[in-house]
């Protein structure tokens, strides 16, 4: 499994840096990035919450890189009374389409495991 997502940018890319573009799309879409990085926990039956940059964005070329977020992960449920709540991290990387003005945004890969032979 490896979950992409595509933010439109609202200003134009020219009119500022792309790392406070980058920044003002985190800080606007926190909790669109919690819905995105929660795919990859809903096996486990956990949501993410208050994810923030943690660390530096790293550009490969000019509209390619990738950057570090942590975050909240939460367990919870109300029949077992369980409600836990650790800190995680993920290593997104991003591409920055110029021509459809969005940032698409690219999760780990990790392989499902595939059903037992009986």
């Amino acid at each position: 499994m490896q979950e992409t997502w595509k933010f439109d940018i609202s200003t134009s890319i020219q009119d500022r840096s792309l790392e406070s573009l980058i920044l003002k799309i985190l800080l606007e879409k926190q909790k669109d990035m919690g819905i995105f990085l929660s795919y990859y926990y809903k096996k486990e039956g956990a949501v993410v919450e208050n994810v923030q940059l943690a660390g530096l964005i790293n550009f490969l070329n000019e509209f390619h890189g990738y950057f570090l977020v942590d975050f909240e992960l939460i367990h919870f449920n109300a029949c077992l009374n369980i409600h836990e709540q650790n800190k995680e991290k993920m290593k997104l990387q991003f591409e920055i389409d110029r021509d459809s003005k969005q940032i698409i945004l690219t999760g780990p890969y990790w392989p499902e495991r595939e059903m037992d032979e009986i």
